[in-house]
């Protein structure tokens, strides 16, 4: 029982390690060391100019330490045919997952701790002092224990374990993860929900239900009610249009914007593949290319839209105009170079790959 489960850690392990090298690639690194720069720059004019008023600093500091103490899982290893195949063996799969709680709060207390860390300059600032800082460390380790052992105690019903609970928590929590990974690149297992959204049928309207329209008609209806990315699309855009409204430095809440448009483009590229499936679409009564081109004009119209929302905020909160025409240069090249590059394969694409492919790794 210990060396499967074992096993299956280091297998999720591994295929999460494999995904980190796309997300740790040189453009994210560098994103990454401007915006770490960026925070800590702010951080240390705050501290320097620290405000007499320290009501806005301790709602900051409560509702990160609440979000801090909602983060974290327990991670059981747990799979579906488990209720069936281990369950002559619940007693041991209890003691498992008993073990695997007290670990998993270890770790994010630890975590949540070394975070923490960060706001004792803040309670020094206000004149609290580390013996102040030390009890809200511990204080908010003792809530962390009981929202653990709540979350622990879930997983049981009476004497019994809830094997359709526990095999559900750990499945939302390798999708949280998996779904991180795809911000960067393909990544295989996510499952998809899908539902209608009636409130939104009017944008279909949009698009004709012609013959030569067949594909921009699927894309759209596929986009609209996929739960994931339409979902992400919202996030994304909330934060692009956070990040124009809030960040005073213009160039880096433009540098943002930007590489969040870069990431909205890449997951949606998806699309292509939604109806991979239904083998019925190669009867379709269409010319060759009309697949990429009915996903090229739903992307660019998703790309324009999210561009429009964010030139007029853009306008609304920059002292520099020249920034919007700036994000407006970066996402018409996104559609109109970057986009045709995914599908287009010219020879000097095929050059470009092979040389991606063979000779870069090098």
């Amino acid at each position: 029982m210990k060396d499967l489960f074992l096993k299956r850690k280091q297998e999720f392990r591994k295929e999460c390690l494999g995904y980190l090298r796309y997300v740790l690639n040189d453009h994210f690194v560098l994103f990454l060391l401007v915006l770490l720069g960026f925070l800590a720059y702010q951080y240390n004019q705050l501290l320097q100019h620290f405000p007499e008023n320290h009501f806005p600093i301790l709602i900051l500091i409560g509702m990160i330490s609440i979000l801090l103490l909602l983060w974290g899982g327990i991670a059981t290893y747990l799979e579906a045919p488990d209720k069936l195949f281990l369950l002559v063996a619940e007693e041991e799969v209890r003691e498992h997952i008993q073990k695997r709680s007290l670990i998993s709060f270890i770790f994010w207390v630890s975590v949540q701790t070394l975070f923490l860390l960060l706001f004792a300059p803040l309670f020094l600032a206000m004149g609290l002092g580390l013996p102040i800082f030390g009890v809200y460390l511990l204080v908010l380790g003792i809530v962390k224990y009981v929202i653990f052992r709540q979350k622990s105690s879930n997983f049981f019903l009476g004497n019994g374990l809830d094997w359709d609970y526990v095999i559900a928590q750990e499945s939302k929590r390798k999708q949280f993860l998996l779904r991180f990974f795809a911000l960067f690149t393909q990544v295989k297992g996510i499952s998809n929900s899908v539902k209608r959204r009636a409130y939104l049928d009017f944008i279909l309207k949009g698009v004709q239900k012609v013959p030569g329209k067949i594909w921009q008609n699927l894309y759209l209806r596929s986009y609209l009610r996929n739960g994931d990315l339409f979902a992400l699309s919202l996030r994304l855009i909330i934060l692009s249009l956070t990040a124009l409204i809030f960040i005073e430095q213009s160039w880096i809440a433009v540098a943002i914007v930007i590489l969040f448009n870069y990431l909205l483009l890449f997951q949606l590229l998806a699309l292509y593949h939604a109806f991979d499936y239904q083998y019925l679409t190669q009867l379709f009564p269409v010319g060759k290319g009309q697949k990429e081109k009915g996903l090229k004009e739903i992307l660019r119209a998703i790309g324009v839209f999210v561009l429009i929302l964010e030139s007029l905020i853009g306008l609304l909160v920059f002292k520099d105009k020249i920034l919007v025409l700036a994000l407006v240069g970066a996402s018409l090249v996104l559609q109109f170079l970057y986009l045709p590059y995914q599908y287009a394969l010219t020879p000097l694409v095929i050059l470009h790959r092979l040389y991606r492919t063979f000779i870069s790794p090098l």
